[in-house]
This record gives structure tokens, C-alpha cells and sequence, in this order.
């Protein structure tokens, strides 16, 4: 593993920062009587993947906590899907665009496992 020196190095991190303004740029034409029920939530679970990841970071020194933030992290990514999925029910966004956000927040989710997996590698002594 390359050695990062900042969450913003992370491949995850800028993975999670891309799918956070795509769906800002999507949620801008959702309609307005949806302001402060899809659009906040989509806007706020997406957001939140990066932000548990920079959290995980500086937690690196306790590893259970590291992997403690990168399960909130996950669990993040996963009330995103679950948003993506009511969007495109509504018809606020389409099939493709569902599928390829779908696609980005799985692969963070399998990224996340692999950061618990070898947590300790990342939390080492130095």
C-alpha cells in the first residue's frame, strides 16, 4: 500500500467527494416540495461519507474507533443508496444515472471493508 499522509489522499475519499456533488448537481432539479424531505436527505447521507472518513482518519490512533468511523461511513453509503433507489421511484432521476451512482457508492462500500480489513495497517504505531 502506498503510504497516504492525509484523508484527502484517499481514493475512497475522493470517490465519496465525486458522488456527494454529482447528486448535488442532480438534487438541484428535484422539485422544490421536495427541499426538505429527499433532497436534504440524499444531500446530508451523501455528504456524510466523506465527512466519516476524514473523521476515521483522525482516529487512527485507536483502532477501534477507526474502524468504528468507517462503519458509520458504510452505513452512510448505504442510506445514500437507499435515497438514490426513492429518486429514481420518483422519477427524479433516471435509470442510468440510478445505476452508474449505485455503482460509485457500492464500490466505496468495498473499499470501506477493505480499510476495516486492514485497519491495523493503517492505525500502526509508529
Amino acid at each position: 500500500m502506498v503510504y497516504v499522509k492525509s484523508f484527502r489522499d484517499l481514493e475512497v475519499y475522493k470517490l465519496a467527494r465525486e458522488v456527494s456533488k454529482e447528486i448535488y448537481m442532480i438534487t438541484k432539479g428535484f422539485p422544490v416540495e421536495e427541499r426538505y424531505s429527499l433532497t436534504d436527505q440524499i444531500r446530508r447521507s451523501s455528504r456524510s461519507v466523506g465527512a466519516q472518513i476524514a473523521e476515521a482518519w483522525g482516529k487512527r490512533r485507536y483502532e477501534h474507533h477507526f474502524i468504528s468511523k468507517l462503519t458509520d461511513a458504510d452505513s452512510e453509503q448505504f442510506e445514500t443508496q437507499h435515497w438514490i433507489e426513492i429518486s429514481e421511484e420518483s422519477n427524479y432521476l433516471s435509470s442510468e444515472k440510478s445505476k452508474i451512482l449505485l455503482q460509485k457508492c457500492e464500490s466505496i462500500g468495498k473499499m470501506l471493508q477493505s480499510m476495516i480489513d486492514k485497519s491495523s495497517t493503517f492505525c500502526k504505531k509508529d
